[in-house]
């Protein structure tokens, strides 16, 4: 017969902490002003963190005091003092933590290789904190992105991304990258708006030219495009994403996940509109004398006397898509426009949308 104790035993590991004697490491975490000293056991940290194992085992101890030092400055001394309570004693009580600092306790954990708390804590968020996730997109993603072993809410993020657009549209926390975004370009900061992906620029007008021959030159046969349209006097922004090829001829486009957008200009994100295509039959239209073309005129650019003109017929009037993207229907003149190819940054394929 096996008796198990291990109540106790985690109550009695826990109260090491406390112990002013017998310590072997400092370890100093956080950043000034929020710095802390905590006084803990190789043995214990050797055997619960392959992180701190190695860490430990890259430091000398001090010949004056047999101590071993050593600083991490990504974990704040409030998430540390919670992780160490996991480590000595097995113990992560969620109820007497908001949701913010579990996220924290996560990336702590990963980066100091807690696969066991790692794992637990990525499915109590895919199981219970959906709306969390979706509602801090931006933090979670930049963040989770940066390791190798958060698939599962990396793998949130990028379902997420396909299958509501609109509603990373309205969660990204766009006020805080126009610091660090340099608006010389355009266009820039837009795409920002897919994170998961890297692009490849295929047209700038101001480069190019505003011509449809050149738009065909340049974007047929692209698929998965996203264009981006600067409205001259405006600061408005206009835009649509084509998920299949861009075509010299042919009529209608017949797609289901295709979309336009606007934003009223740079400053005011909150204002964005994203209208999902309602008559799939008609979402696009190929035309020599056409640059990108959504619907019939929900999103067009285009000219009526050659394909050598500059785009003189441009205009966005609600039809095939489910909302209008402007305040109003007269036309409008392009200060500049592009088109970006999008691929997958994370599974090295190209992206399909779905809303």
């Amino acid at each position: 017969m096996s008796v198990q104790f291990f109540s106790k035993l985690s109550q009695n590991y826990i109260e090491i902490l406390d112990d002013d004697e017998y310590y072997d490491v400092t370890i100093e975490v956080g950043e000034d002003p929020d710095v802390k000293i905590f006084r803990v056991h190789m043995i214990i940290l050797c055997h619960r963190s392959p992180f701190l194992r190695r860490a430990l085992a890259s430091k000398k101890k001090n010949d004056n005091n047999n101590l071993t030092h050593i600083k991490l400055s990504n974990i704040s001394p409030e998430i540390f003092q919670i992780i160490l309570k996991y480590l000595y004693g097995g113990i992560l009580s969620l109820n007497e933590h908001d949701i913010l600092n579990i996220f924290k306790i996560l990336i702590a954990a990963d980066e100091l290789l807690l696969q066991e708390l790692v794992d637990y804590l990525q499915n109590y968020f895919i199981e219970n904190n959906i709306e969390w996730l979706e509602q801090n997109f931006e933090l979670v993603h930049r963040t989770t992105f940066k390791s190798n072993n958060l698939s599962e809410i990396q793998q949130f993020c990028i379902d997420f991304m396909a299958k509501s657009p609109e509603k990373i549209f309205k969660s990204l926390d766009f006020t805080s990258w126009i610091d660090r975004v340099d608006f010389n370009n355009k266009f820039s900061y837009l795409r920002e708006l897919y994170l998961p992906f890297k692009y490849e620029l295929l047209l700038r007008g101001s480069r190019g030219g505003f011509y449809s021959n050149k738009f065909h030159e340049l974007c047929d046969n692209k698929s998965n495009t996203v264009t981006f349209i600067k409205v001259k006097g405006t600061g408005e922004i206009l835009g649509g994403y084509n998920p299949s090829i861009w075509k010299t001829s042919g009529g209608w486009g017949q797609y289901l996940d295709s979309f336009i957008f606007s934003f009223k200009d740079k400053n005011k994100f909150d204002n964005s509109i994203l209208s999902r295509v309602k008559n799939m039959d008609n979402a696009l239209y190929f035309h020599s004398y056409y640059g990108p073309s959504f619907g019939d005129s929900d999103l067009k650019l285009s000219h009526n006397w050659s394909v050598t003109e500059p785009f003189n017929y441009n205009i966005c009037r609600q039809d095939h898509y489910e909302k209008t993207i402007r305040e109003t229907q007269e036309e409008f003149h392009i200060e500049d426009y592009e088109l970006n190819n999008l691929y997958s940054t994370i599974q090295n394929n190209l992206v399909i949308f779905t809303i």
